[in-house]
């Protein structure tokens, strides 16, 4: 690991970047959910950008840290909001549920190449390594909650896309986390996921070369 003094103040900023990042993701979640009726993630107080509310001790502290100091893609996830499936009768709700957390990611990623692109276009010099970590943070967020492996959103999706019910995504999602840690510490699967980041970054870059 590198604790350089550089290296420390860069992944502070790092770390603060995801944890913003992370809780508008939950927030999106929790939001869409209230908005479709579903009063389960205000009452257990989801519903804010306070990140107390989202902290989850893996994916929100240990694997962001351990991703930072070790030069590997910044990937992380917060504590899931939970739902009543019975005041989200159709899947269509669900599913949006599910999703609007990588679409506030990217959301976020595209307000921050629109301000890198117009920082670049006025000549405006101290803040562009910033707002490039943070449309990069998000953009990795977005990618790796879009993987179809549990619990991350990409394996909800494609549940609600292909109708499975919950007792048989339950059963299959128990094993989740051990597949997740294994992809991640492969070389071949961390090779391709950089590969894919790289990939869903150029839409982004075209927006800030296209304002700049």
């Amino acid at each position: 690991m590198d604790f350089s003094d550089e290296r420390i103040i860069s992944g502070l900023v790092s770390y603060a970047i995801v944890i913003i990042s992370l809780s508008f993701h939950e927030w999106g979640h929790a939001a869409m959910a209230d908005k479709f009726g579903d009063d389960t993630p205000r009452r257990m107080g989801r519903v804010t950008f306070n990140p107390i509310a989202h902290v989850d001790l893996i994916g929100t502290v240990l694997l962001p840290l351990l991703a930072i100091f070790n030069n590997f893609p910044i990937i992380g996830w917060a504590k899931p909001v939970y739902i009543n499936p019975d005041n989200l009768p159709r899947t269509s709700q669900r599913a949006w549920v599910t999703i609007a957390g990588p679409g506030m990611n990217l959301l976020l990623a595209t307000i921050a190449a629109v301000a890198w692109g117009l920082l670049a276009r006025f000549n405006i010099t101290g803040f562009e390594q910033y707002v490039r970590l943070f449309m990069l943070i998000n953009i990795n967020l977005m990618m790796f909650n879009l993987l179809p492996v549990p619990p991350l959103d990409g394996s909800k999706f494609l549940m609600y896309w292909f109708g499975m019910s919950e007792r048989t995504y339950a059963s299959f999602a128990r094993f989740g986390w051990i597949i997740l840690m294994v992809l991640i510490n492969i070389p071949l699967t961390q090779g391709l996921f950089i590969n894919m980041l790289g990939w869903a970054a150029e839409p982004f870059r075209i927006i800030v070369n296209l304002i700049a």
